[in-house]
């Protein structure tokens, strides 16, 4: 029950307003509902909360699965804990990830651009189909 619709109905019960007084307040409030109904809900509907990755496999005639699904809430705070990670620290990791054969620099990583981030990777579906192997990449 929400807050307004108990003030009314305490209000009925002490007697300070008619039943008649308590219907239309509640009436009211039902017909104002609708509108304030989408600011409960801060995620619009269908949005992506995490981000999936399916490999299915065939090898020496065995099958295999990896099935990882991960929080994109996860993938924000990744990136806002990378802010605090000093300069020096994140040359450090670039030289490794470039000797690794992993060319990213973790320097453009800025939490301000993590939304649109987001946003594109909820659109994204990759899906990589092979004799031996099947790779779906995609937002759920």
């Amino acid at each position: 029950m929400n807050e307004q619709r108990k003030d009314i109905l305490d209000m009925l019960a002490e007697g300070k307003i008619t039943a008649a007084e308590a219907e239309q307040l509640i009436a009211a409030l039902e017909r104002a509902q609708p509108e304030a109904a989408p600011s409960l809900d801060a995620r619009p509907k269908g949005r992506a909360k995490y981000l999936r990755v399916l490999v299915d496999t065939v090898e020496n005639g065995e099958p295999g699965r990896v099935n990882v699904r991960v929080p994109l809430q996860l993938l924000r705070a990744g990136v806002r804990l990378a802010a605090l990670i000093p300069p020096q620290a994140l040359g450090q990791a670039n030289a490794e990830l470039n000797k690794s054969g992993v060319p990213f620099d973790l320097t453009q990583l800025k939490p301000e651009q993590l939304e649109a981030l987001v946003e594109h990777l909820d659109e994204m579906t990759v899906e990589v189909d092979q004799p031996d192997a099947k790779v779906r990449v995609f937002c759920e």
